[in-house]
């Protein structure tokens, strides 16, 4: 299925029914006075989350979301009937803003939360509220008023306790898929990841963790460079950032330069990426032989002078793995506390 991550709908709630006038006519009872029933409800529209959804590909075709109205009151004190609400079903991590106003509605983060978007119209009153000592035969009633029209842009967020951060073939496809179930694609040439992944790492009953494998960066990336910020709103709900960089980059360049463009791009996207617990995880280092592996790892912390949690992996082979596993678990499960030594 197509990855979506922002959609634009128009949602219309029902009108309220007009109230009613009427007047009671009964064999033998004469002037039997106002019996006008009120209108009803105009149905509402609401978004909610469906856990089984990941993406918003359903809102590439229907666009438009309209209530019907509510029924108009009739004689003899009936009230019109309601019209049902229309539900939309969403994303789990969806995020709805009126676009005509740039308003922020909701945020839609609960599996199963409801969101009202477009109020139905209430329904009129009828004439039978209008009848007073002076006023015996009122032929007043009220109209329903109308439901809310609202033109909205869904934005999707991936919710996930751990988000993978590096430039295109920096190793996070292959990390994911070695801790999870996750299956993203893995190959040779950049940008193999063209939207977010999800995997759940499971540590024992009762305890597992989601890491999201976003797609590549590169310098220029809040500017659109590349996928560009499309992607980087997704590492804004993590709780914690994998900064993950190759011990030897395929094109020759630096670590330490790609690091510090990812930090400026951050920077650049939202300051507050850059005050996110963000460790260093240095990939591939089956590259190396196995007694440089440590060494290989502390001089790139000290070239970066590095102070948050370091980590040397290799997703192939598996060494280092198990540690980074345990750190991150501990470190979610204990609120954010670190506890690795870079």
């Amino acid at each position: 299925m197509k990855f979506v991550d922002e959609a634009s709908i128009e949602v219309r709630a029902g009108r309220g029914g007009h109230g009613c006038v009427s007047f009671r006519r009964e064999k033998y009872i004469p002037k039997g006075g106002p019996d006008g029933g009120d209108g009803g409800d105009g149905g509402s529209i609401w978004l909610e989350v469906d856990t089984g959804l990941n993406t918003l590909v359903d809102f590439r075709h229907a666009r438009l979301f309209k209530a019907r109205n509510g029924q108009p009151g009739s004689g003899q004190q009936k009230t019109g009937k309601s019209a049902d609400d229309v539900v939309i079903r969403v994303p789990l991590g969806t995020q709805v803003t009126a676009i005509e106003t740039d308003e922020r509605i909701g945020d839609l983060t609960e599996p199963g939360q409801r969101l009202c978007v477009a109020r139905g119209g209430i329904g009129g009153r009828g004439n039978i509220h209008f009848k007073s000592s002076v006023n015996r035969t009122p032929r007043q009633f009220t109209e329903g008023t109308p439901g809310e029209e609202r033109e909205l842009k869904l934005e999707l967020k991936v919710l996930a306790d751990v988000g993978l951060l590096g430039f295109p073939n920096a190793g996070k496809s292959t990390l994911i898929r070695a801790v999870s179930k996750a299956r993203p694609k893995v190959a040779d040439y950049p940008f193999t990841t063209l939207h977010p992944n999800l995997g759940v790492v499971s540590l024992e009953p009762g305890r597992s963790f989601v890491i999201a494998d976003i797609p590549g960066l590169i310098e220029g990336a809040a500017e659109g460079a590349g996928l560009g910020h499309r992607f980087l709103k997704h590492l804004q709900r993590t709780g914690l950032l994998l900064h993950l960089v190759e011990v030897e980059p395929l094109d020759g360049s630096d670590p330490v330069d790609q690091v510090r463009a990812l930090e400026a791009e951050l920077a650049r996207f939202d300051p507050g990426l850059l005050e996110k617990p963000r460790w260093l995880v240095v990939t591939k280092l089956d590259q190396r032989a196995a007694d440089e592996h440590d060494s290989a790892v502390r001089a790139l912390v000290e070239r970066l002078d590095w102070t948050a949690p370091a980590f040397g992996i290799s997703s192939l082979s598996g060494d280092g793995l198990d540690a980074l596993k345990t750190a991150m678990a501990r470190h979610l499960l204990d609120g954010g506390a670190d506890h690795a030594e870079p």
